[in-house]
This record gives structure tokens, sequence and C-alpha cells, in this order.
């Protein structure tokens, strides 16, 4: 029994941690439980080394000091302040007043502010929750079919997964080792391809039933001309300007994503006291959630910092890279097959239990098999987006359900989800088959190998130069400093033609 532990000990800590998941253990201690758990046994059995346990403190210094990671309460902050400030309040009312004429046009309201919100809040919560208070019973009150209308809401709100400022795509770039602004430059076009899917596929819905996407009643548009127009500036520009100087700012190479997050936290609390909505209870319960949300991301990090210990131990990842990369079809095949795990997943993990534990294994396959890993963390994102949207275990149908009116029933909320997964699965595959969408704009900075540099010198040597003699260098030698002769006898010996 023993024996058989000790030749599959990465299998099984695998296997008990997803059994643990399952039960509804807390992550981050189900985590660390399994990393301390399966770290001894190894200690018991011979595979591992006491001195194994002596390189948390560094591990979990490690997530402390990760400028990286302050983002995540700054962009949740700035997301908290805006909409309970009453901001996308104000902008469904405006855009719906500006559609009301079009069959759909609510819907199409909800779509264009669940995009706003996505590159203002990067909190899933807060927009889906926002937009069914507001937006919900107002469609239901002039006609529209529960299943659309719960489903444009809920998909709206998980644009916020995929739209720079996203919180997810800064804990995948953290994961993935690469740069928050690239991850964010990569994902803008899929997630504004993504939100025109959802506008064409409501347009179609109104063309093939339009009871189920009716126009606005006259008697409902109250505002026209000149007051819609003044009205649309006021309440268009300013969350635009703020993206402008969030997002902006980072792709021009102004700002780091932490500044950006700085400068958008500030930004929100000038446009809260601007509406006069700024008071100390909406600043604490925004300071209280952003620590919660903030803490509990720190929290499975460390666990999965304690887990990721014992489990490259005892070469856990080499188990993982053997067993993708054995899979047929190279590239394609890994794709294929990652992809249906993390669809897989995403009906029982949401998407920080997914970056923290899954993503850490694929990405070393994922480079050893040549594949950007700006795009890979992209793919994975739009992937994990469905993990929202899963009947039944999506968190945004749970969101929409706790303010949902009565006359929402829940199965209505599941089957209104189902057309647009399936418009999230489409992503996907054009994300895989079109690359580019992610990758055009970023700069490709090719790494250098200085073990493959060569001097070549021309076959008739240097007329007129004869190689300086440096074996017996002084301390310094015509203003070289004593630090630096060894570089430059690995220039002489280049010179004589005796390295390459």
């Amino acid at each position: 029994m023993m024996a058989f532990i000790a030749a599959n000990m990465a299998p099984l800590m695998f296997g008990v941690l997803i059994v643990f998941l399952l039960f509804g253990y807390p992550v981050a201690f189900a985590l660390a439980a399994n990393g301390i758990v399966f770290g001894l046994l190894g200690i018991e059995l011979g595979l591992l080394t006491p001195s194994l346990f002596q390189a948390l403190p560094d591990r979990i210094f490690g997530v402390m000091s990760n400028d990286t990671l302050l983002a995540i309460p700054f962009f949740t902050f700035m997301g908290l302040i805006l909409e309970r400030s009453g901001m996308a309040e104000d902008l469904l009312d405006t855009i719906g007043q500006l559609f009301g004429p079009v069959r759909g046009g609510l819907a199409f309201a909800v779509i264009f502010v669940g995009a706003i919100l996505a590159a203002t809040t990067g909190v899933v919560a807060a927009s889906v929750i926002s937009m069914g208070l507001i937006s919900l019973p107002i469609m239901m009150r002039y006609g529209y079919d529960g299943r659309l209308a719960s489903g444009v809401i809920a998909a709206s709100g998980t644009l916020a997964q995929i739209i720079p400022p996203s919180l997810v795509l800064i804990v995948m770039a953290d994961q993935l080792g690469r740069p928050v602004g690239d991850m964010y430059q990569g994902a803008l076009i899929p997630g504004l391809l993504l939100t025109a899917f959802y506008a064409v596929y409501v347009a179609l819905v109104a063309i093939v039933r339009p009871s189920h996407a009716p126009a606005l009643p006259a008697e409902a548009r109250t505002l026209h001309g000149t007051r819609l127009l003044l009205r649309v500036l006021t309440t268009l520009v300013p969350p635009l300007l703020l993206i402008f100087l969030v997002l902006g700012t980072i792709f021009l190479g102004v700002a780091t994503p932490t500044e950006g997050g700085a400068m958008g936290a500030f930004g929100a609390l000038v446009l809260a006291v601007l509406r006069r909505r700024l008071g100390l209870s909406l600043l604490r319960q925004a300071m209280e959630s952003t620590a919660k949300l903030t803490t509990f991301v720190v929290f499975i990090l460390i666990g999965a910092r304690v887990f990721s210990l014992t489990f490259y131990g005892v070469e856990g990842h080499l188990w993982v890279e053997h067993l993708l990369t054995a899979l047929p079809g190279g590239q394609v095949g890994f794709l294929v097959a990652v992809n249906l795990l993390i669809f897989f997943l995403a009906f029982f993990l949401d998407f920080f239990e997914l970056s923290f534990i899954i993503v850490p294994l694929l990405a070393p396959v994922a480079e050893k098999l040549g594949i950007d890993l700006i795009w890979f963390g992209v793919l994975l994102g739009v992937n994990m987006q469905t993990s929202f949207m899963h009947p039944p275990f999506g968190f945004a149908l749970f969101f929409l359900r706790s303010v949902a009116p009565p006359s929402i029933r829940t199965a209505q909320i599941y089957w209104g989800a189902v057309p647009f997964v399936l418009i999230q699965i489409l992503m996907v595959a054009i994300v895989i088959l079109f690359p580019q969408l992610v990758t055009m704009g970023l700069e490709k900075h090719e790494k250098v190998d200085t073990e493959k540099i060569e001097i070549i010198v021309p076959a008739d040597g240097m007329p007129g130069d004869e190689p300086v003699q440096f074996d017996d260098a002084p301390a310094e030698q015509d203003g070289v400093p004593a630090d630096d002769q060894e570089a430059v006898r690995a220039i002489e010996k280049a010179l004589r033609g005796e390295l390459k």
C-alpha cells in the first residue's frame, strides 16, 4: 500500500484535492491542508526532506510582496464605489431611453451598459446585481420574455470577467508570469467581439420573435431631443473618461496596472462626490467589501503556494507535463483537452479556484509546446467565463436569482443562460482559430540566449591589431575594474577563436 502511494503521490494529491472541493471545504484551507498532509507523508516515505517546509516562509512572503496583486483591491474598490453611487442606474435609464424605439432596445441597453460597467468595475457580482435590480423589473413590465431578459442580464454582467480591468486577468497574468498590461490589451478585442455577439443574438430574437423583445412604448420614452442629448453626454462622458484614465494610460505605457487601478479608485471617488452620493456609509461598505475580496484572494494564493510546494516536490508538474504532452495532436490536442477540462471543472469551481489550481499546472506545458502565454491566458479567461453561466452552479445565475422578482422562475434563469453559454463557447473556438485577435498589437520581445551568442572573427584576422594578453591582468588595466577582468578574458578568447 505504501509503495503504491509513493509511486502515485502526485495523482493522489490532485484527486484528494478535487474530492475536498466537491465536498464544499473552503478552497484555501483545502489547498493548504493537502499540501501539508502530503508533505509530511512524503517525508515519512522518504520522498521529501524535512527542509522542504523551510521554503514556505519565502513562498508566502513572495505573495505578500507581489506588487501586481495590489491592482485587485484598487479595481475592486473602484467598481464598488461606482456601482453604489448609482452609475449603473443612470446609465441604464439613459441608454434605455436612447434605444427605446428599437425592438429589443432595453436588452441592447443592458448589453451596452454591461460592457461599460465591465470596463469600469471589473466585478461580476456588482454588474449582475445592479442590472438585475434596475432593469429586470422594467423589462418584465414592458413584456420581455423572462428567459431572454434574465439571460441578457447574467451574460452582460459576466463581461466584467474578460473586458479589462478584469480581476481574473490580473490573477491570470500573475500565474502565467506575464505583464498585466499585455493581458489587458490582448483581451480587449475578444471582449468587445463577445459583446457584439450578444447584441447580434438579441437582434435575431427581436426579428424572429418580436413579442419576446418589444420596443419601449411611447409613454415610457420621457426624454427627447436636446434633453436626451444632454443626458447622454452627462451620463456617458464621465465613465468613458474614467475608462481612458485607467485603460488608456495602461495601454500607452504611461502607468502600470497598479497605478492605473489607483487612479481609477481616485476617479471613482471624484465621480461619487460630483454626484453627491459619497457618504461615510457608502465608503465603509466599499472598503469592507474590498478588504473581504482581497483577503479571499490572498488566502487562496497562500494555500495554492503550500499545495504547489509539495506537489512540485513529488514531481507532480512532471506528471502533468507527461500526461498532457502525450496527448495526440500536439498543440491542437493539448488545447482541445485543456478547454474541455476547464469547461467541465467550471461546473464546480469558480474562476479564482481554476486560476490558482489549474493554470499553474498548464502554463509550463503550454510554454513547452510553443504556445504564446498571453494568448493562452485570454483563451482560458474566455472559457472560464462560462463558469459564471453554467446551470445549475453559475454564480451569475445565483446573483440574479437573489434579486429577481418572484415572477421570474429559476428555470427561466437557467434556460435563459444556455444560448449565451453557447455564444461563449463559440468565442473560445474563434480565439483558437484566429489567435491574432489577441496577439496583434502586442510587442514581441525576443529573448536572447547568452549560451548561443557567437562572435565570428574574419579569417584574415584584424590587421594591425594583436590580441592583448590579460592573463596577468592587474587589479585595474586601461580603466577596466578588476570585477570586469573575467569578461575581458572571455572576449580575448573569442578573438583568438578559442570560444564561440
